[in-house]
């Protein structure tokens, strides 16, 4: 999956042009037959239920699935993710579930990125406001934590440096305390009648507030993956009690949207004249 990945694929837009990939990371629950719960102990119901959670990354430009892996539904998701050299370059979206401060820092130290929403208790301290505020009020604000700032935006963006402390990875029984300094955008969502708060190590020069919180926006896009999954392609039917069929139906789901996909990229690309081309879907 991986090595299909690297294969030439759906282009990035010109302001993504210095990236090589956006990838998206989360995961979703199925259930197997109740009689397998001693082995697979399903959490968060009412009933005696098993499962076991899907973890997923999504590739932009592989317009698909760029790693798939099985865990014990109990896993935390933080612990699905694992970083390392292959963050270079790429962007990472992750939602809540993913949200820690030393997962952000590893990123940046393979010279990957990320973009994610910000915890609702988190309240790091202001650096400085690079947009959105006069100079007066950017320097009364500098050294204040980020609620104290937002309470006086009055629905204007803004494009802030912070600074988030935390603790290093405990090594040989010691914890390090550490500090990370980051991009903070807030955007103003009318709809919602709030900001939406993220952080970022993306450079404002690049990407400004408003493409952050679009970029965002594109995680939805492994929600309607697991939806599709579900309903198309049957990733939840599985009434069987043996282990090895349940694990071969899973991968039999992902594997044939995936050749789905291929095939009707191929479809679509065949032609020579796409205004005559008759709409398929990615089913037919």
């Amino acid at each position: 999956m991986e090595e299909l990945a690297k294969e030439p694929g759906r282009k990035l837009s010109k302001k993504l042009e210095t990236f090589q990939d956006v990838v998206i990371q989360d995961s979703t629950i199925v259930r197997f037959h109740s009689s397998l719960a001693d082995k697979f102990p399903a959490v968060r119901s009412r009933t005696v239920a098993a499962g076991v959670k899907v973890g997923v990354m999504v590739s932009a430009v592989a317009n698909g699935p760029r790693t798939v892996a099985l865990y014990s539904e109990k896993t935390a998701e933080i612990k699905t993710l694992k970083i390392g050299p292959w963050i270079k370059d790429r962007i990472l979206l992750v939602d809540l579930g993913f949200y820690k401060t030393q997962m952000f820092a590893r990123v940046e130290e393979n010279e990957g990125y990320f973009v994610s929403r910000i915890r609702k208790n988190m309240d790091p301290i202001l650096v400085s406001v690079e947009e959105g505020l006069s100079k007066t009020k950017s320097k009364e604000f500098a050294g204040k934590p980020v609620s104290e700032c937002i309470k006086q935006l009055s629905g204007k963006d803004i494009d802030a440096v912070v600074k988030i402390e935390f603790k290093r990875r405990e090594h040989k029984g010691k914890q390090k305390q550490d500090e990370m300094i980051v991009r903070l955008v807030a955007v103003y969502n009318d709809e919602d009648e709030k900001y939406h708060i993220y952080i970022t190590n993306i450079q404002k020069d690049i990407l400004n507030a408003k493409d952050i919180a679009n970029l965002y926006g594109a995680r939805w896009d492994i929600e309607l993956l697991f939806k599709e999954l579900k309903s198309k392609y049957s990733l939840d039917v599985l009434e069987t009690k043996n282990v090895q069929v349940i694990e071969a139906l899973i991968w039999t789901a992902i594997l044939t949207r995936i050749v789905s996909i291929r095939i009707y990229s191929l479809v679509r690309n065949s032609t020579t004249y796409p205004e005559k081309m008759a709409r398929y879907t990615q089913l037919r």
